[in-house]
């Protein structure tokens, strides 16, 4: 999936089906959010949040309000990246067949990750370094030359090229199968809901006995695979019966006071069993609460927020939802050399590390989503991003 081109399915007749070209304006204001999210959340990381980033002025996990706004949004915002684009893969998939589908993942997911690897991520590292008196420019060719590659966030192309080519051997074995997907018309009971979260969480729980929260595998979170995964799987059932799209406030409410009350008992299990074991993994109760508290926090808030879109102020289309749905992938891609480069200038101000996420953040936002527009006007780019 390009995160921005995300057309409304359109079944025959008055039937919606994956095949219409209309843009739900909803779900491009929750792809806007989320990317803008995205930028917050790794410049929350430089200034005491919990993760891995290129550079950071204060140290890892210092802030609790930062670690906690960190691990809320792990809990269901790359999550919801990844339903939505199964969500939309179908379509496409029917449209352009095999062959076409995968070769335009190819090209709209395999460029930017080539050219987060092996220019973006070593030029990022580049200014990060410039704060320990480095060169800039020579140093960013040592880097290159050092090959320091990686995918930085791009790992999320990389995961998607992944679920793209699972999609279609999937397909191919269906072949000739009347129905290719088996729609969900409705959504699942909450008892039935809170079956799969809790599976999930054991799934989670026992892959991060091996592969912890924080630990790579081909520079995959492997501790989450489960509930993206089945994220995605899920997205590509509702694409024709466009559930995501019909989301009431019935569905949501249960739920979103579900994740309200796991949120809320986020910051006391934090503080009071902080040396009762770790919660990234291992055979420990912190490991397992956390677990299963991601696909709690994850339901409510994804519910949430796909109710919010369907409402009337949610679907008035203005320019500036338009610009910013156009540049929202580019953004995600560009976001991470801004936000360094960004919050390493501001590192002798002489102010609160509250005040500097707050102007680099705005201004990674603004920088990230300016540079995306500039990119676009570049020949051929607009067909990548």
């Amino acid at each position: 999936m390009a995160p921005h081109d995300l057309p409304i399915p359109r079944l025959s007749g008055s039937s919606p089906s994956p095949s219409d070209s209309k843009r739900n304006v909803g779900i491009d204001r929750i792809r806007i959010a989320l990317t803008t999210l995205v930028i917050l959340h790794h410049t929350a990381i430089v200034y005491g949040g919990s993760d891995g980033w290129f550079w950071r002025q204060e140290p890892n996990a210092s802030n609790v309000f930062f670690v906690i706004f960190n691990t809320i949004n792990q809990a269901y915002f790359m999550g919801l990246f990844f339903l939505l684009a199964g969500y939309y893969t179908p379509r496409s998939y029917e449209r352009k067949g095999a062959v076409r589908y995968l070769a335009d993942r190819l090209l709209r997911l395999g460029a930017p990750l080539l050219a987060f690897f092996f220019v973006l991520y070593p030029l990022t590292v580049a200014i990060a370094r410039t704060s320990q008196g480095h060169p800039f420019w020579r140093g960013w060719g040592e880097m290159i030359v050092a090959r320091a590659f990686g995918p930085g966030p791009l790992w999320f192309a990389e995961a998607l090229l992944i679920c793209a080519v699972g999609y279609a051997a999937w397909r191919g074995v269906r072949r000739g199968h009347e129905a290719p997907t088996s729609p969900l018309p409705a959504l699942p009971s909450t008892r039935a809901l809170a079956l799969t979260a809790v599976g999930l969480g054991v799934a989670s729980f026992a892959v991060r006995l091996a592969v912890p929260v924080g630990k790579d595998v081909l520079w995959l979170q492997l501790g989450y695979v489960p509930c993206y995964l089945y994220l995605f799987a899920a997205g590509c059932r509702t694409a024709r019966s466009r559930l995501l799209e019909r989301i009431t406030a019935q569905d949501a409410r249960p739920w979103m006071i579900v994740s309200a009350i796991a949120i809320f008992l986020l910051p006391i299990v934090m503080l009071t069993r902080s040396d009762a074991g770790a919660f990234e993994g291992g055979w420990t109760l912190n490991a397992f609460f956390y677990a299963l508290w991601d696909p709690f926090v994850a339901w409510g808030v994804i519910l949430g927020l796909l109710w919010a879109a369907r409402r009337r102020e949610a679907q008035r289309r203005t320019p500036l939802t338009d610009w910013l749905g156009r540049g929202a992938f580019g953004a995600f891609i560009v976001h991470p050399p801004v936000v360094v480069a960004l919050s390493v200038w501001a590192a002798t101000w002489s102010t609160s590390p509250w005040a500097k996420f707050a102007l680099v953040g705005a201004g990674a936002c603004a920088g990230s989503y300016a540079i995306s527009a500039a990119l676009r006007l570049v020949p051929g780019v607009r067909r990548v991003i």
